[in-house]
């Protein structure tokens, strides 16, 4: 294979659930504007701890920051990069032990098995909105992690 081809991804897609599923984000806004008015009274009028208001929103936000980014996933020969708008992650297939699909995405595990570490110490993947990736994706896994 010459270098060039190396350069080029084998497989690629963009995510953005925010503007790919227009339902579940007005829902999820209006969430978190009632989480907002929950913390607001708890911290700053119950305990007069604006602080913590503040706190409670920045962890909400962070935790949820990656449906609200566009995302886009390449998968070359031998290694991964996963693309936000500030942020770049970048993987070999070989820092993976195996990998699970469920119906919004792939969870990449350091592990052989199954692990509740997996969100702390895994990648997760998510499909775009018409999953046209889905198949060719998961052959081209079976492929990359079988070979360890």
């Amino acid at each position: 294979m010459s270098n060039k081809d190396e350069n080029k991804p084998v497989i690629e897609w963009f995510s953005f659930p925010f503007i790919d599923f227009p339902k579940k984000s007005i829902i999820l806004v209006l969430f978190l504007f009632f989480m907002g008015y929950i913390l607001w009274n708890i911290a700053v009028v119950n305990w007069d701890q604006p602080l913590y208001y503040m706190l409670g929103v920045l962890i909400l936000f962070i935790g949820i920051a990656p449906y609200f980014v566009p995302t886009k996933y390449e998968f070359y020969e031998y290694h991964l990069i996963i693309r936000y708008p500030i942020v770049k992650i970048e993987k070999r297939y070989s820092d993976y032990g195996s990998f699970y699909v469920d119906k919004k995405g792939i969870m990449l595990s350091t592990f052989k098995q199954v692990s509740r570490l997996d969100a702390f110490r895994g990648q997760s993947i998510r499909f775009s909105k018409d999953q046209s990736e889905r198949e060719a994706i998961i052959v081209f896994l079976k492929e990359r992690l079988i070979q360890l």
